[in-house]
């Protein structure tokens, strides 16, 4: 009776910790649920000029782009203070919860999902399959632009997930450091991109971002995503750090692991593939 009773404690304690993390993220249903109740706040990530054409009806739009630096390496992101001030402008705070979808690929929801983190929201959630889910759910959608209540958000930005290039270079040849690469084959090998200098900073690991989606854009299941990482021998032990050419394409990877994996130390270095091959002392490696 004693072993039963130690049986079902355990078990119950491992879904609650299971349900926790699948809390990340939201389905139609829920949003849905959470929208009539009136207590989340709903964030579009998706490209301006879409979000004007349709959006989910309360939604604001919050670009990534708009909380980069000027300057000649794109996507840094501003400071904790100038973010904070854009955060609030859209009534977002720190201390609600927000859910962040895109137009369905997963890629900026996932960007806003880290920087909002970093930032120090406390609940912060995607919807699972994105728009193309919500309209598949035949769910209502409007052009109206929100009305807008602004907040104050306070920043309290949370470094143990922040990768500074700094950081990049201590860890890589370290044995419990791995370094992934979330593009595909062809940028990794220097066949293709954006930056001046084209390929993968030495040592990465390449796992594309994609990896971690089913075919509608949904996230895979706990153990899918299990042995696609086990498969990439990126194990919960190791220091993980994420990047790509902007590390738009690292937020969901790092959604993954953390919140469905529980891996305890993942980054994402948010200078990325500019900011490293802008510096002509630093290696860039390619395939012919």
């Amino acid at each position: 009776m004693k072993k039963f009773s130690r049986y079902a404690a355990v078990l119950v304690i491992s879904l609650l910790v299971s349900q926790a993390a699948l809390a990340q993220l939201v389905s139609v249903s829920e949003l849905s649920e959470m929208m009539e109740k009136g207590d989340v706040v709903v964030v579009s990530a998706r490209i301006p000029k879409d979000y004007a054409k349709v959006h989910i009806p309360g939604a604001v739009n919050l670009w990534h782009k708009d909380l980069y630096k000027a300057g000649d390496i794109q996507a840094i992101l501003k400071s904790p203070e100038e973010i904070a001030e854009v955060l609030g402008g859209l009534g977002i705070s720190a201390d609600e919860t927000v859910v962040v979808y895109d137009s369905g690929k997963t890629k900026f929801a996932g960007r806003i999902y880290w920087i909002l983190k970093y930032m120090g929201a406390e609940d912060v959630r995607l919807l699972d399959g994105n728009m193309k889910m919500w309209r598949k759910g035949r769910k209502s959608v409007t052009k109206d632009v929100a009305e807008i209540t602004p907040a104050e958000f306070v920043a309290s930005p949370v470094e143990s997930i922040y990768a500074s290039i700094d950081y990049v270079k201590s860890g890589l040849g370290k044995e419990g450091f791995v370094l992934i690469d979330a593009r595909d084959e062809d940028e990794y090998n220097g066949k293709k991109g954006e930056t001046k200098r084209k390929g993968h900073i030495p040592g990465s690991v390449r796992l594309d971002y994609v990896e971690v989606l089913n075919e509608d854009g949904t996230l895979k299941s706990k153990d899918d995503l299990a042995k696609v990482f086990s498969l990439a021998k990126i194990t919960p032990d190791k220091d993980v750090v994420i990047y790509c050419e902007t590390s738009v394409r690292a937020g969901i990877i790092y959604l993954a692991l953390t919140s469905i994996l529980d891996y305890p130390r993942v980054r994402v270095y948010d200078g990325a593939l500019y900011e490293w091959s802008a510096d002509a002392g630093n290696a860039v490696e390619a395939k012919d």
